[in-house]
C-alpha cells in the first residue's frame, strides 16, 4: 500500500489562508484585463497556471478540482465564451496536476514546468472538444497558437512559481 501512502513523505505545500483567495483573484482579474493590452498576442492562461501551482503544491486531487472548477468557470463569467467550457478543461486540469502531485516529487522546477506545459495542451484540447463537439459550435483554432499559449504559459510560471514558493508558510 506504499502508493496510498506516498504524500506522507513528500508532504503538502501549506500557504497563508489569504493567498488562496488573492492568487486566483489576481490570475482572473489579470487574465481579464492584460489580453486588452496585448490584443491577439495573449498566449498566456494565469489562471490555468495558478490552478496547477496550486495542484500540485496541495497534492489532493478534490482541491485540486475544485479550484479548477472554480477558477473555469469564473473565468467563462469574465469572457464571451459559453459559462463551464473552462470550468470543464481547469477541472480537468486541476484534478490531474494534484494527482500527479501525489505520485512524483514536484520540488523540481524543470518538472513543474515541464507538467504545466502539457497540462496547458490538454486544456487547450478539451476546450476544442467541448466547443466543437458536445457543443457543436464553431471555434477557430490552430495548432500553433495553443502551442504559443502552452509556451506564453510555460513563461508566466517561471515567474510565479519562484514568487509562490517564497510565500509558502513556514514551519
Amino acid at each position: 500500500m506504499a502508493v496510498l501512502s506516498s504524500t506522507a513523505h513528500l508532504g503538502t505545500r501549506r500557504y497563508p489562508k489569504i493567498l488562496y483567495v488573492l492568487a486566483p483573484l489576481a490570475a482572473l482579474v489579470l487574465q481579464a484585463w492584460l489580453p486588452r493590452l496585448v490584443g491577439q498576442y495573449a498566449w498566456f492562461d494565469i489562471p490555468l497556471v495558478i490552478t496547477v501551482y496550486f495542484a500540485l503544491g496541495r497534492r489532493s486531487p478534490i482541491e485540486g478540482t475544485f479550484m479548477g472548477a472554480a477558477m473555469g468557470v469564473f473565468e467563462d463569467a469574465l469572457t464571451h465564451r459559453p459559462i463551464g467550457i473552462n470550468g470543464v478543461a481547469k477541472t480537468v486540469v486541476g484534478f490531474l496536476a494534484a494527482s500527479v502531485g501525489v505520485r512524483i516529487a514536484v520540488e523540481n522546477q524543470t518538472i513543474r514546468l515541464i507538467l504545466n506545459f502539457l497540462l496547458s495542451l490538454l486544456s487547450s484540447a478539451i476546450v476544442v472538444f467541448v466547443h466543437r463537439y458536445l457543443l457543436g459550435l464553431d471555434l477557430q483554432w490552430h495548432w500553433f497558437t495553443e502551442l504559443y499559449s502552452a509556451i506564453g504559459n510555460t513563461l508566466v510560471a517561471m515567474v510565479l512559481f519562484p514568487v509562490l514558493d517564497r510565500l509558502q508558510a513556514r514551519d
